[in-house]
C-alpha cells in the first residue's frame, strides 16, 4: 500500500520539477557564471536538480525558482567552505543574490555582522593606497578606469593594488582560522574549556 503512494508522490514531485524548477536554469546559469568558474557551472546546476528531485515533497515550496536558486547559492557557499579561498567578487554576488532566501536565525545574524567586522578591520588595516583603491573598486564598485581617474593613478597601478589587497585580506584570515585551529587543539589536549 505504502509503494503506490510513494511512486505517486515520486511522480508529483518529478512533474513539479519540470514545469517549476526546470523553465529556470538559463537564469540560473547565466547567475552562477558570475560567481563561480565556468567549469563549475554544470556541476552545482545538476547537483541543484538532483537535490530537488530527491525532495519526497513539494507542496511546502512556494516559488520553484527560489528554491532552485537557493539551492545553488547553499552548493556554492558549501564550495567556498571547502576551498577556504574565497573570490571577494563571489561573496559580494551572493549577497546581491535577488531570490527570497530564508531567514537567518539570530546566531546566524550575529556571526555574519562579526565576520563583516572582522573584514571592515581587514580592509581598514591595509596600507593606506591600497586601502583606498580596494575600497573603491570592491566596496563603492567604481570600475578600475574610474579609480584610476580619481586617484591619478594607471589602471595597471589599480589592478595591482586590488589583488594587493585581496592577498593581504585572505592571508588574514586564513592566518586567523589557523591560529583559531591551533588554540582549539590546544585547549582540547589541556582539558581546558
Amino acid at each position: 500500500m505504502g509503494g503506490p503512494v510513494d511512486e505517486d508522490n515520486r511522480l508529483k514531485v518529478m512533474e513539479w520539477v519540470a514545469k517549476e524548477v526546470l523553465v529556470h536554469e538559463a537564469p540560473l546559469r547565466s547567475w552562477l557564471k558570475r560567481i563561480v568558474d565556468g567549469s563549475e557551472v554544470e556541476d552545482i546546476v545538476q547537483e541543484s536538480y538532483c537535490r530537488i528531485a530527491g525532495l519526497t515533497d513539494v507542496s511546502h515550496i512556494r516559488s520553484g525558482r527560489a528554491y532552485l536558486f537557493t539551492t545553488a547559492r547553499m552548493l556554492v557557499l558549501e564550495r567556498i567552505r571547502r576551498a577556504r579561498i574565497v573570490n571577494i567578487d563571489t561573496a559580494l554576488e551572493l549577497e546581491k543574490m535577488d531570490v527570497a532566501a530564508e531567514v537567518p536565525s539570530p546566531e546566524q545574524v550575529a556571526a555574519g555582522r562579526l565576520e563583516l567586522q572582522r573584514i571592515r578591520r581587514l580592509v581598514d588595516g591595509l596600507p593606506e593606497r591600497c586601502r583606498k583603491v580596494f575600497s573603491m573598486r570592491k566596496v563603492e564598485g567604481l570600475s578600475q578606469r574610474e579609480v584610476a581617474a580619481t586617484l591619478g593613478l594607471s589602471e595597471h597601478t589599480v589592478e595591482n593594488d586590488v589583488a594587493k589587497g585581496l592577498k593581504l585580506i585572505l592571508k588574514a584570515i586564513a592566518d586567523g582560522d589557523q591560529q583559531a585551529e591551533a588554540a582549539f587543539i590546544g585547549m582540547g589536549k589541556h582539558g581546558s574549556a
